[in-house]
């Protein structure tokens, strides 16, 4: 009883502005710890003083206590890769769809094709070529397209990948691979006429090259994907 009523008149205290600081400090750098953990680590450093006044003081936490989706993407980035398909017009009116694979990290475009029809078979032959048994990525971000269908997934299975599909409508969530097809768009398909489906895997297997080998990237201190210690790979 005489151990609780101490800790009470300790809270109605105020602590020093060195103290309530540090509680405000400790709190914003770990998101995760509550008050009873915070307490505990001041009074290891030697600091007395109430959890109740420890709680007062920690302010309202600016982010969820739950890691968020572009810290998770941030974390998890080297054993992650994301798909995408998109539409290319030929110059006779016809779609084609090209499929990029990427692996986010050292965003490198680890493989492009093209098709007229791009079934869930088809698209599961593709993760077959882009990743080697010993080569595949524990994730990969998909949207909710129904090309990706029953035989796509049990592929995905068979290899040891874990699929991740995006919200609805949520595009920013596979946005490395939606930023890569809009440079795709920017930086070649809008300044050239494709005749079929054979140009337009030339053109994108030609631009692969250059977007590995050659082309910086903001995100990798403006190196290339596939530069390592100066020397970019043959």
């Amino acid at each position: 009883m005489a151990s609780g009523r101490l800790s009470f008149l300790l809270a109605l205290e105020v602590p020093p502005w060195p103290i309530r600081m540090l509680v405000r400090q400790m709190t914003r750098e770990n998101p995760l710890w509550g008050a009873p953990r915070i307490h505990g680590e001041l009074l290891k450093l030697g600091i007395e003083i109430a959890q109740l006044t420890v709680a007062k003081y920690m302010g309202r936490r600016g982010r969820p206590c739950s890691q968020g989706w572009k810290t998770s993407l941030r974390n998890h980035a080297p054993q992650i890769a994301a798909i995408d398909l998109f539409v290319v017009p030929t110059i006779g009116f016809k779609l084609l769809y090209g499929l990029d694979i990427l692996h986010l990290g050292r965003r490198q475009l680890v493989w492009t094709n093209v098709t007229a029809n791009p079934t869930a078979e088809w698209i599961a032959r593709q993760i077959t070529e882009a990743f080697p048994w010993d080569q595949a990525p524990k994730y990969l971000i998909r949207d909710r397209d129904g090309s990706y269908g029953g035989v796509f997934r049990w592929r995905l299975q068979a290899v040891g990948i874990r699929e991740r599909p995006t919200a609805p409508r949520s595009p920013w969530r596979n946005g490395h691979v939606e930023r890569l097809i809009g440079s795709i768009r920017r930086e070649c398909l809008d300044h050239v006429v494709i005749f079929g489906e054979v140009h337009l895997r030339r053109v994108l297997t030609a631009y692969a090259e250059y977007y590995n080998q050659v082309r910086t990237h903001l995100a990798l201190a403006k190196d290339t994907p596939r530069a390592f210690h100066g020397l970019t790979e043959a």
